[in-house]
């Protein structure tokens, strides 16, 4: 009896000590450090809009001429825009500008052709350290919001903050201090349809084209897990059919 009392008292006072110092334990988590990303109000934004498409062309124009000298995106193909703000002949011709390895040829000897529309845009763009921009719009608290500030967000650090020679200032990288150099400036490139390319609208394009890959990804996911299965429902009677045969009684 005694003995159930002081197993009783001792888990009291634990639970207590627990409850006590989840009560007087800081506020402040890391997070609540940082500069959250302000929401912007993107036109794809809501259940029943949809994406630029036009944006969604300039912002792979961005990618293509800017961050692909780092980045790589090697979870799609050039294939994958064609409908969507390219015509097929128009993406035939912007992937035989790369180079991709191939082979082994008859002579068993890898060998290097144009690109064709099936081929990821890893076996054509190399990337290195900084991270594949396939999915980096759902990668990130914030979405595109957060990437938006991140390419305009650069600035010379306040008083009295120290960033090595090899960093930059960035109000929103996690730390502010930010490997990447910026890379978006005022007429940096042409756009084919003439629009102005502003610091902000390369950001704005560029961060559109990222929430189309990202989102396509995942609808292009749930689409093979549905294939799958429908496959697997109409071919396992006909994989595991047993064809026997039974001679005449006549023969």
């Amino acid at each position: 009896m005694l003995q159930g009392i002081g197993w009783v008292t001792f888990g009291a006072l634990a639970a207590g000590g627990l409850a006590t110092g989840y009560l007087l334990q800081p506020d402040v988590h890391a997070e609540e450090l940082e500069l959250h990303p302000p929401k912007l109000p993107w036109s794809h934004n809501g259940v029943f809009n949809s994406i630029d498409h036009d944006s969604i062309r300039r912002g792979f124009q961005v990618y293509r001429q800017v961050c692909a000298a780092c980045h790589s995106m090697n979870r799609l193909a050039f294939r994958h825009l064609v409908g969507v703000c390219y015509t097929e002949d128009e993406m035939k011709a912007i992937a035989a500008e790369y180079d991709v390895v191939d082979g082994p040829n008859d002579q068993g000897e890898m060998f290097t052709r144009p690109g064709k529309t099936y081929n990821l845009w890893i076996c054509v763009i190399v990337g290195a350290l900084p991270p594949d921009l396939s999915l980096i719009n759902l990668a990130r608290h914030g979405n595109e919001d957060y990437v938006f500030h991140l390419l305009t967000g650069y600035a010379d650090p306040p008083a009295g903050v120290e960033i090595r020679d090899d960093l930059y200032f960035n109000a929103y990288f996690p730390g502010q201090a930010i490997g990447m150099a910026q890379a978006l400036y005022n007429e940096i490139i042409e756009y084919e349809d003439g629009t102005p390319a502003t610091t902000s609208q390369l950001a704005k394009d560029v961060c559109t084209f990222l929430k189309w890959s990202a989102d396509a990804l995942v609808i292009l996911s749930l689409v093979m897990f549905a294939s799958y299965y429908y496959k697997r429902h109409k071919w396992t009677v006909l994989k595991s059919r047993k064809i026997a045969y039974h001679p005449s009684p006549h023969s």
